[in-house]
């Protein structure tokens, strides 16, 4: 069973299509008429347009001509660029445009049933995070009998011209599509997760080990169904489309159309001088200006492989306009890297991808308002909504993506496109359940940028623990939707903060409301005993506070072992205090090294401390080897941390 399925402005395509038939008609939508209105906000097209059916434009037209991937896509006269590379990467992957365009061969012309044909199609689109179907008639803008945008080079196919007419109707207009970026409408065509690569930031030329852990991440993108592009950076309008030294376009967008690990037998290892070969393959959606360096059809590396050798290390090129070159080549020559990932699917019966629709609102009461501007406005920030999550192991990438509501649909209004958004990330305490209220000893794990796109994400290596991500526009008190979506191997179980502290309830009651909430950064225990010279001690951190207790990870191998774990307790009194102890990690039974015992009253001093170890038994128990160095703040005042 597929997501719930959104029809947009509510049209049942088979009933309309029913309809047509019966009545012996061709359907044209009343809700996107062929009408200047449907092409442009405020102008008129100069010349006159002509709206036309594929039948009045070309002899024995379909939807699809033999592989949707074999054909070039013209940009068209009005059309955008950015369309034309989504459409091209779309078609890569089989299992995303059938999505995009369902049941193709029942909506294909077929000459032996045009009583059947009603010139009506349908199209999906992943809509702010809804699955959402677009009916359209097949009525397309013509000057001169020419499509104005986007068109096949086999001139009897226009699934591509349908399909961007169903996506300007989404989005209002024709008009409505300028601005958008390839990878806004791949993810609009797919659903998938985007990310920005900076070639040049990267550094892959330089650093080895980096260069090959990109290929394997695009590797594993690309075979769990992930589309790929890559651009050459244009520094000016008048480069753009220029090309370089090797016959690559500047400011042209390219497709990833395969990628491969190849293990050379004997004879290509002495012709090549290695083992292996990281290869990619690419085509240009125009057909033509193809890669002239290595690997290119005419070069010599081509040349010393045998029809054979092709065949058997896959390097085959299927159409026109595509090219294969190195790893190294690839990234050298190219600045822009876009990975669209394939996040529909659980992997090993968990998600890879949590995901949540939000709102920035206005409020009177500053605990209720939940706009406060970009982190900037110090005394508002924390105002904003709010959502934690949980990495359960060191070292995994966590792309954070945060998309705003499109309001191209209110261009004519005159609002606009986009507001600058962005979101701050915190690395907060392992026990945290309530919402932040100041930032006093949280890491700042990460910022993304601040920008009036409609998508700005961060992508991060992060250690285990818990983070608060806080969206933001970058203004406070405006009001807007929002879909945050976090991808990530492991499962972080994503959820919103949403109670500012502990509710007021009987059981609370009864046993006695906090009256104080504490704060603690453990940051290192420092020189732990060790019973004999080569001891191993692995050290960890229990905290305690009545019947609650946390616990750190293990540090391997160390006397000196920098912890930064944090942790937070609602407590009833400053009676109950709080005990940190350290433990080393055995294979049986795990030793304790010491613990420190703290009142934790909020009239003490908020700055970093040390202490020694002691034994069990209170704070004025026997000294034992090695100190904690922490940071302890407490309030009476619940909402203050």
């Amino acid at each position: 069973m597929g997501p719930p399925l959104k029809l947009f402005k509510n049209q049942k395509y088979q009933e309309l299509k029913q309809e047509c038939i019966k009545d012996g008609r061709l359907f044209c939508d009343p809700t996107f008429l062929p009408e200047n209105d449907s092409l442009f906000y405020n102008r008129l097209l100069p010349g006159k347009v002509v709206w036309k059916r594929p039948q009045d434009i070309c002899d024995d037209p379909h939807l699809i001509v033999g592989n949707i991937s074999n054909h070039q896509l013209i940009q068209g006269r009005l059309g955008h660029k950015p369309m034309v590379s989504a459409f091209s990467c779309l078609a890569v992957q089989e299992s995303h445009w059938t999505k995009t365009i369902p049941n193709h061969k029942e909506q294909e012309w077929d000459p032996r049933k045009l009583d059947k044909y009603a010139g009506i199609f349908r199209f999906r689109f992943w809509h702010f995070g809804e699955w959402t179907e677009v009916v359209i008639d097949d009525l397309l803008p013509t000057i001169n009998g020419d499509l104005v945008f986007s068109f096949s080079t086999s001139m009897n196919e226009f699934w591509n011209a349908l399909l961007e007419k169903a996506y300007a109707k989404l989005l209002g207009c024709y008009e409505a599509l300028d601005g958008l970026t390839t990878t806004d409408i791949i993810v609009d065509f797919t659903g998938t997760l985007a990310e920005t690569v900076d070639m040049q930031k990267g550094r892959y030329t330089e650093l080895v080990e980096e260069k090959y852990k990109l290929f394997r991440e695009l590797y594993k993108t690309f075979t769990k169904g992930g589309l790929i592009c890559c651009s050459i950076e244009s520094p000016n309008q008048e480069e753009q489309e220029v090309e370089t030294d090797w016959g690559l376009l500047k400011g042209h967008t390219y497709t990833m159309t395969d990628i491969r690990k190849m293990r050379l037998g004997e004879r290509l290892v002495e012709v090549f001088s290695t083992e292996k070969l990281y290869m990619i393959r690419l085509r240009n959606p125009l057909g033509r200006q193809e890669w002239s360096g290595p690997w290119s059809e005419i070069s010599e590396e081509w040349q010393q492989l045998t029809t054979a050798d092709r065949k058997n290390l896959g390097l085959i090129m299927s159409d026109d306009g595509e090219f294969w070159m190195g790893l190294e080549d690839f990234c050298r020559n190219f600045h822009e890297l876009n990975v669209c990932r394939n996040v529909n699917n659980p992997i090993f019966g968990h998600k890879e991808l949590e995901s949540v629709v939000g709102c920035w609102t206005v409020d009177d009461d500053p605990l209720m308002n939940r706009s406060g501007g970009c982190y900037n406005n110090r005394d508002t920030f924390l105002q904003n909504p709010q959502y934690i999550f949980t990495v359960p192991e060191d070292g995994h990438k966590v792309i954070m993506s945060l998309q705003q509501k499109d309001l191209r649909t209110y261009r004519r209004m005159g609002r606009p496109d986009n507001y600058i958004i962005g979101f701050e990330l915190f690395k907060v305490e392992i026990n945290r359940k309530f919402r932040l209220h100041h930032l006093y000893i949280q890491e700042r794990a990460g910022t993304s940028t601040y920008i009036d796109t409609r998508t700005v994400f961060l992508s991060k290596y992060l250690k285990k623990g818990n983070y608060v991500l806080v969206p933001t526009m970058f203004q406070h008190g405006r009001t807007s939707e929002f879909l945050l979506r976090i991808f990530s191997e492991v499962p972080v179980q994503l959820r919103e903060l949403t109670l500012d502290m502990p509710k007021m309830s009987c059981w609370n009651l009864a046993r006695g409301y906090p009256k104080v909430v504490t704060q603690i950064t453990i940051h290192s225990a420092e020189g732990l005993e060790k019973k004999y010279a080569n001891e191993t001690v692995n050290p960890y951190l229990v905290i305690k506070c009545g019947k609650e207790e946390v616990r750190s990870p293990v540090q391997k191998n160390t006397v000196h072992a920098i912890f930064d774990t944090q942790a937070i307790f609602y407590r009833r009194t400053t009676d109950i205090p709080i005990i940190v102890q350290v433990w080393n990690r055995r294979k049986f039974c795990d030793q304790f090294l010491g613990q420190v015992t703290l009142d934790a009253d909020p009239s003490d001093c908020r700055d970093l401390k040390s202490l020694y170890l002691r034994k069990k038994g209170g704070p004025t128990a026997k000294v034992k080897q090695g100190h904690i160095s922490f940071k302890v703040i407490s309030s009476d005042d619940l909402t203050e941390l």
